[in-house]
């Protein structure tokens, strides 16, 4: 299975308060070395953390050409006018370096303390696709516009010209995924799942057939994976762990692993990260830009 489009492959930046440094040095390193998208969380409920679109537009000044994505955008906390109008911004200011991420929220309790309304699940699915749907109507120039949703209302706004950005969706139930299928441009498969996991398996299918229901075609949705694990010179004994996850591995483990999962699964995106609190060492982001990312490029290229 060919990709249909330029395989990325990305950094998650560290996002805690006291990793500022380690942050924008990253994002420098991960930009010089070539590398396609750099992420941030975001989580604005936790004082320890970093605000992930002020991060992002610091990131995105302290670097030239690399792409920069909240994996994934708090749509609660963040309402969808004005996320549109933050991204378009973004975007004008980094000629067009950005990508929106977006999920449907997670942490329920710590969202809700931030004086957001509590919605049921059911509610959350419906308003991020109605976020998705005003994200694309107020970007892009054009006549004013009048939207008026369950969940976002707006009267009159002119769209900003900045094109709308690529939008991925952090989705995980079979709603969250048919809103994908229909509205979005990239999936984000929560929990780490990898392209051999049954996750991916079983979730996958639901995204395709939401896009052909709209007369999309199925691989215009791009799987973006975030990838963890060791990263080390030299193979290890053992790179999946009793559950069949992926632990990691040596650089030629790493890029057989990558290639395959391009060639065979399609998988369209690879953002290498830590755990949250982790600081990335030099030593692991030059093998994941210097080596693992080249070999991977190449061994797809001949195919």
């Amino acid at each position: 299975m060919s990709p249909k489009h330029k395989v990325l492959f990305g950094l998650g930046l560290e996002t805690g308060v006291h990793q500022v440094s380690e942050m924008l040095g990253h994002a420098r390193l991960a930009d010089d070395a070539g590398l396609d998208v750099v992420s941030v969380s975001d989580h604005p409920y936790f004082a320890e953390r970093l605000d992930a679109y002020a991060a992002l537009g610091f990131v995105l000044g302290a670097t030239s050409n690399i792409t920069g994505v909240v994996i994934c955008t708090n749509l609660l906390s963040r309402p969808a006018p004005l996320l549109a109008r933050t991204v378009t911004g973004l975007s004008t200011i980094s000629r067009g370096r950005v990508v929106l991420g977006m999920g449907a929220g997670g942490l329920e309790e710590e969202i809700v303390a931030l004086g957001v309304p509590r919605l049921s699940p059911g509610a959350r699915v419906r308003a991020l696709e109605e976020a998705i749907m005003v994200v694309r109507t107020l970007s892009g120039g054009g006549d004013p516009v009048t939207f008026d949703g369950d969940f976002y209302y707006v009267t009159g706004l002119t769209p900003a010209a900045a094109p709308t950005p690529p939008i991925w969706t952090g989705a995980l139930g079979p709603k969250a995924l048919a809103v994908t299928g229909r509205r979005a441009d990239g999936w984000v498969p929560g929990h780490l799942a990898d392209w051999r996991s049954t996750l991916v398996a079983e979730s996958r299918p639901i995204v395709d057939e939401a896009a052909a229901s709209v007369g999309r075609n199925p691989t215009d949705v791009d799987t973006i994976y975030n990838v963890s694990g060791q990263l080390t010179r030299v193979p290890l004994p053992e790179t999946r762990d009793d559950e069949g996850r992926w632990i990691g591995g040596g650089v030629t483990q790493w890029v057989e692993e990558l290639t395959l999962a391009v060639l065979e699964h399609g998988a369209a995106a690879f953002i290498y990260l830590l755990p949250p609190g982790d600081i990335l060492s030099d030593t692991t982001v030059n093998l994941w830009a210097h080596e693992v990312v080249p070999a991977v490029r190449e061994a797809i290229a001949k195919r």
